[in-house]
């Protein structure tokens, strides 16, 4: 039997209408019982679920007894993201292979442990014979991270050892992904090019003497070039995107996952679901399809009287997507500052006057000191407001040429990090699946029959 496309139709739609009818809760009786709605009390703070020495994320510190905001802090197994940052640019490397080592091993690396686990990303990024052919060049698809989840999920067939959760094969596994993540996501992009929007299709094998960001560009590009620059700056921003505290969605998604004994692929392909979601992995591109609605419509971007204004538009609902949010500014945790905004900032800058991109900088530059005033002015919040990492994210992936379908899987390339890490963390020391509770809210009904419903 067929149905229609109407018949469908009529069916969602009569459902959906019961579904809202049954499915609604009485906002009133989360604060009766106790719940902390999206596991957060209504000032804001998160609810504690667990315990790690992987990072940690400061924004708030007690001077007399008293807890006030801080500038932001963030620190990886102990060291603070400032100090990494500046370690490995002033002594010249790319910095992905050795944060990512210190945030799965726990320690910072020698240089022939370096120098090891370089070899092992390198040697793991070649995928199966004819992956590319039979999985990514067949149903391409405009959304990478459903590719990409779809890429990881197949490569689980491939694994003879894929639900051994042992500690050892699991380490191999995820350095396995790590390794591949960037060709997945690249090549995902590509098929769709090529196949979807009839571009030429380019598949650039990777090379193993170059770093992850050097391969990203390298892949991606259709004559193989990049400068300095442009790979430092990408390597910084997945640096700086690796991990973050461990109470982002997609990475407690990773723990309960992991609690429940599942496969490496079956948890970090839920990761990937959690990070695609608008309101965790997208809100680079948002800020793009912002700033290009503000240069449309604020006549001079340069007086700071009418962007202000435009801004108080924004976030009244009046104009851009009418949502009231100003995209990039503010964060869940940090008030004062976000310190991967601030590490950022100041690359961004040299990256924009290379690109001949010097005006855009001025105009985010100058959002960023006005967004924060008209927030004050227009809304009751709870804490300060700052421009968070994504704010400049989006600006050098589009410097850097990024398509935009690829901002949220180059989330990913850098989460796949500290996932890993948490995954690794949650089978050291935990021996029980998460089961949060739920407080029901049903009620008690006498079943009736069929004659007489």
């Amino acid at each position: 039997m067929t149905l229609k496309k109407e018949d469908i139709r009529n069916f969602t739609e009569k459902y959906s209408k019961i579904c809202r009818k049954n499915d609604s809760v009485d906002k009133e009786l989360f604060t009766q019982f106790g719940v902390k709605r999206g596991l957060r009390d209504i000032n804001g703070k998160g609810v504690v679920t667990g315990i790690t020495n992987i990072s940690r994320v400061e924004s708030s510190e007690v001077i007399d007894g008293k807890t006030v905001p801080c500038a932001g802090r963030l620190y990886f197994r102990g060291y603070s993201i400032q100090d990494l940052v500046a370690g490995f640019m002033q002594e010249g490397r790319y910095g992905f292979e050795e944060v990512a080592y210190l945030l799965l091993f726990g320690s910072l690396p020698k240089m022939e442990e370096l120098q090891e686990f370089r070899k092992m990303i390198a040697a793991s990024r070649r995928l199966p014979t004819n992956f590319v052919r039979d999985v990514i060049m067949k149903a391409p698809s405009s959304d990478i991270m459903n590719s990409l989840t779809k890429s990881i999920l197949t490569l689980a067939s491939y694994d003879k050892n894929v639900s051994d959760t042992s500690l050892e094969n699991v380490i191999r596994q995820c350095i396995n992904l790590v390794a591949v993540f960037p060709v997945l996501s690249v090549y995902g992009y590509q098929a769709y090019n090529h196949y979807k929007k009839g571009g030429s299709l380019y598949i650039h094998r990777p090379k193993a003497e170059l770093s992850t960001s050097e391969n990203i560009l390298r892949m991606l590009r259709p004559d193989k070039k990049y400068t300095d620059l442009e790979a430092r700056v990408l390597d910084l921003a997945l640096v700086l995107h690796m991990e973050h505290g461990g109470g982002n969605n997609s990475t407690f998604t990773t723990r309960v996952v992991t609690s429940s004994g599942s496969d490496t692929y079956s948890t970090i392909a839920a990761a990937l679901s959690s990070l695609k979601g608008p309101r965790h992995g997208g809100a680079n591109i948002m800020v793009v399809e912002m700033f290009k609605n503000i240069k449309d419509n604020v006549k001079d971007v340069t007086d700071e009287t009418e962007v202000k204004e435009y801004l108080r538009q924004i976030l009244n609902k009046q104009v851009f997507n009418k949502k009231g949010l100003i995209y990039g500014m503010g964060h869940a945790v940090y008030s004062i500052s976000d310190p991967r905004a601030e590490i950022f900032k100041s690359f961004v800058e040299k990256l924009a006057n290379e690109k001949g991109r010097a005006d855009d900088f001025r105009l985010y530059s100058l959002i960023e000191r006005l967004a924060p005033q008209v927030i004050a002015e227009e809304r009751h919040i709870y804490k300060g407001v700052s421009a968070n990492v994504d704010f400049y994210s989006g600006l050098v992936y589009s410097m850097l040429d990024i398509p935009e379908e690829l901002f949220t899987p180059m989330f990913a390339i850098a989460r796949i990090v500290g996932w890993s890490a948490h995954r690794i963390e949650e089978l050291v020391n935990a021996d029980k699946i998460m089961r949060p509770a739920y407080v029901s809210n049903c009620g008690y009904h006498e079943y009736i029959g069929m004659e007489e419903r």
